[in-house]
């Protein structure tokens, strides 16, 4: 799949970059799409929630009345679930909600949401993005010259670099990430993929000495 390098200003740079088949042009797996989706999503809760138990709220510890011979139903001390300010019964407790999944679905996943991506023709290669200090208007001007502007981005360098991380992150609906760092959820979020020039080589290097 040949893509066309782009210079900041939107133009054609006459040079192009092969984005190997194997990762941008499989079938899609819808399934494993949904598995790393919910498995990023899980990871995410903080899973904090908890009420006290009738061991934890506050009352005194003493039987109410005697078990038999009042009359009335058989009563423990006032912390009961079924007396206002008593326990909860069963509550939520905290905990964790990550899941495990094998590496290899994980990189299927990644590959299926690229596909899916080069099939929508959403994604673009830019030359590298080389500042000299962060400059945030730069990059604005950029993503306008490029189309881009308003849609959710996700710009995929190949090295981290403070200017270039300092200057996307006060871009409204744009995110910077390392190629090492991409995730699923990430790029099926993202309505345009941007990635550098020396980012889309490294998929056509991987793919070579996988070969």
């Amino acid at each position: 799949m040949q893509v066309d390098v782009l210079n900041i200003q939107g133009e054609k740079t006459g040079r192009t970059v092969e984005l190997p088949e194997e990762i941008f042009g499989v079938e899609p797996n819808d399934h494993v799409l949904y598995l790393a989706i919910k498995q990023y999503q899980a990871a995410q809760r903080q899973g904090t929630h908890k009420v006290k138990t009738r061991a934890e709220v506050q009352g005194a510890s003493r039987k109410l009345h005697r078990q038999k011979g009042t009359g009335g139903s058989r009563k423990g001390n006032i912390r009961n679930p079924l007396y206002k300010g008593g326990g909860t019964i069963f509550g939520p407790k905290p905990h964790g909600y990550a899941f495990k999944l094998n590496r290899k679905v994980k990189d299927l996943a990644k590959i299926s949401a690229l596909s899916y991506k080069a099939k929508e023709n959403a994604i673009m290669v830019i030359e590298d993005i080389n500042l000299d200090v962060p400059k945030t208007k730069t990059l604005t001007d950029a993503f306008k010259s490029l189309k881009v502007n308003g849609k959710k981005t996700l710009v995929i360098l190949p090295d981290y670099n403070d200017n270039v991380y300092l200057s996307l992150r006060n871009l409204y609906s744009v995110q910077g990430t390392l190629l090492a760092d991409i995730n699923t959820y990430d790029i099926v979020n993202a309505d345009v993929l941007v990635l550098t020039e020396n980012a889309a080589k490294i998929f056509s290097e991987e793919e070579k000495a996988e070969a």
